[in-house]
């Protein structure tokens, strides 16, 4: 048995720390519900918390009984999956006697970067705080105050048990590993502490007992461990020896997250003061971390997944990388960075960009690409980063990029260019467009264009605003690396295009834009791509009054929750069911009311964002964020927890600005 009576100013330092912040993550607990029981290990879509682009995660308990615990971790690759309920249960004896934690006092608490347990038994406080210390291992610090008038004899233990069959334990000095047979994943858990330790491994469980340690009277005992996944052997061995000191990397995370929220509320743009809209933003900001996955494998930039709640989105999307960079811009522009490149790793020699990249490449998707918006979120971080070392490098693939759609997707070769494939399918065509299953392509069907590559039989309007504002976003981020001659180029292609767009697509009778077939027919829906480009100024000030009648129509768009991705009264309308047929995708709502804001029409614009705010499901309270919304009920719809939801919910409560081309 040990004494123990741990200097004190050392932990008010650390907690003084932690509640001087002002605005900092103190401000913000809970911002998401947490709390769950690991039964299948399958089952992924509650709550969690990662960090630093870790590809393992944690949530709270939801029952008592899982007092003394966090919930997990969920292990990350191409799927997710539970390693167990409990990992780590603290057990805990007082003077000899076991304390049944699952009565005590318990407060759980999710800050950004940080989950909290806080317990109250007997004369002792418990609190477990964890953290993510690197972008591969996560940190659990035990303290045990006593609160009483004389000494305690202490004695802690942990138990963990593997609900996954193909673990399988391993003791290792202070604490325990865990490999997997159908993989080369390893999971090690080590307790850092000099004190003596009993670690017992049978089957599916361990059990770890502490030497029984005396603490003084109003003094504490504390220990932490350090919970690391690796998703190979390469990785595991890289990280050998490194060794973390827990208040050190507390207060380095304390700092890190209060300068995420500073970052981004100080950011140009409106200031936020609403409290509900903080929250928001906040919330939007966790859900973008949690989705981040450092580079492993065939993966050789960190990005983010779509939503870790969702088995198929275990993966980089190049549409919602786009998107997802200019989110994080705001508070974390060396991710938005790390995003982009990514994506920009597998672009092939003729200038495609992946639709999808993994871990294992062989599963990366070539059968299509996503609309062109890199320019966009490249121009977006420089104004954030002013990083001319990054347009440098990236310039070269981007106008590569822009240049394959004109050789490969413009199937008359008329200057307006069409989503298509690589494989003749109509499916990958409509994947191309990101609405995959969008009423507008249902009787489309494919042309050759050359060996390898088809376009739809028409040429679709957001399509080719999405390249106008390319051109702008290209001329500008030539301009700041001092290519006048590269940017007036581009400028140079800017009005042609804006004639062509509007004599196309602009349909006078019915005040919209739609797509056309390549023989001249209208494709008589109404939908997303109809607003599109007001967000990019194509349109007049007449065009502009004629949309925004359409979008305030209440059998169209006007609905609960507004800009939906099909009108109401269409009758292939379908929320429920339909993914692109129905549902209000934050994406378009965004590209709707910027527009608005582009051309001066606040009032409208704040209506739209109103009726968003108040009736969506989750933007208000701790709800998660959704990937799509009902127009009608507001229920969120399909992946909790959104990547690009989020990122365009940081955009949308920022805008005030626009960029003229």
């Amino acid at each position: 048995m040990r004494s123990c009576c741990l200097c004190v100013f050392v932990i008010l330092a650390s907690i003084n720390e932690f509640k001087k912040t002002g605005s900092g993550r103190l401000d913000f607990p809970d911002v998401l519900s947490m709390g769950f029981e690991v039964v299948n290990p399958g089952k992924i879509e509650t709550t969690v918390f990662a960090d630093m682009g870790a590809w393992h995660a944690y949530t709270l308990p939801a029952s008592a009984k899982d007092n003394g615990a966090f919930i997990g971790p969920l292990l990350m690759d191409l799927k997710g999956e539970w390693l167990g309920n409990t990992i780590s249960r603290l057990w805990l004896k007082a003077d000899g006697k076991e304390l049944n934690l699952s009565t005590a006092k318990t407060k759980l608490k999710y800050y950004p970067g940080l989950l909290l347990q806080e317990m109250l038994i007997n004369d002792l406080k418990i609190e477990l705080q964890l953290i993510f210390v690197s972008d591969r291992s996560a940190m659990i610090n035990t303290r045990v105050y006593n609160l009483s008038g004389k000494s305690k004899k202490v004695q802690l233990s942990w138990t963990g048990e593997v609900q996954l069959t193909s673990a399988n334990f391993k003791k290792r000095d202070r604490g325990i590993d865990i490999g997997f047979n159908d993989n080369e994943h390893q999971f090690i858990q080590q307790f850092n502490s000099p004190h003596k330790m009993d670690i017992r491994i049978s089957e599916n469980r361990y059990q770890a007992n502490l030497e029984e340690v005396m603490v003084q009277p109003q003094a504490h005992f504390a220990i932490s461990q350090t919970q690391s996944y690796y998703l190979n052997a390469k990785e595991s061995q890289a990280a050998a020896g490194r060794v973390f000191n827990f208040n050190k990397e507390f207060r380095a995370n304390q700092r890190r997250w209060d300068k995420y929220l500073s970052d981004y509320f100080n950011a140009p743009g409106l200031q936020i003061t609403r409290p509900e809209e903080r929250k928001l933003a906040v919330k939007s900001i966790v859900t973008l971390m949690t989705n981040w996955r450092s580079k492993s494998k065939d993966l050789l930039h960190g990005g983010l997944f779509p939503s870790l709640n969702y088995q198929g989105f275990y993966g980089f999307w190049s549409w919602d990388s786009w998107k997802q960079a200019v989110g994080l811009s705001y508070f974390n522009p060396a991710l938005a960075k790390e995003n982009m490149l990514a994506m920009f790793d597998y672009q092939d020699e003729h200038g495609m960009v992946a639709d999808c990249i993994y871990t294992d490449k062989k599963e990366n998707n070539w059968r299509d690409t996503k609309p062109p918006l890199a320019a966009w979120a490249v121009w977006k971080i420089y104004e954030q980063s002013r990083d001319i070392s990054f347009l440098k490098t990236i310039y070269p693939r981007l106008v590569k990029y822009h240049n394959w759609w004109y050789k490969n997707r413009d199937h008359n070769q008329n200057g307006l260019c069409e989503f298509g494939a690589t494989d003749g399918t109509r499916i990958a065509a409509a994947w191309e467009s990101g609405m995959d299953n969008a009423v507008r392509f249902d009787k489309a069907v494919l042309l050759k264009n050359n060996s390898s590559a088809w376009s739809l039989n028409q040429e679709s309007v957001d399509l080719n605003a999405y390249l106008y504002a390319e051109k702008g976003y290209l001329a500008k981020i030539a301009m700041a690396m001092g290519d006048f001659k590269g940017s007036q180029e581009w400028k140079t292609g800017l009005a042609p295009l804006k004639q062509k767009i509007n004599s196309t697509f602009f349909r006078e009778e019915k005040g919209f834009y739609y797509d056309k077939t390549l023989d001249g027919q209208w494709i008589d829906v109404d939908g997303p791509e109809g607003w599109l480009p007001i967000w990019c100024g194509l349109a007049d000030t007449s065009q502009l009054n004629s949309i925004l009648k359409m979008m305030k129509k209440t059998n169209k768009f006007d609905t609960p929750v507004p800009l939906a991705t099909l009108a109401a009264d269409h009758p292939g309308f379908d929320p429920l069911k339909g993914y692109w047929r129905g549902p209000v995708w934050l994406d378009q709502f965004y590209f709707g009311y910027s527009g608005l804001l582009r051309y001066g029409r606040k009032e409208e614009a704040a209506y739209f964002l109103d009726k968003l705010l108040k009736n969506a499901e989750g933007l208000q309270g701790k709800g998660a964020i959704h990937e799509n919304y009902h127009p009608l009920s507001g229920k969120g719809l399909n992946a909790k927890n959104f990547s690009w939801s989020a990122a365009h919910l940081l955009m949308i409560l920022k805008e005030n600005t626009h960029d003229t081309f």
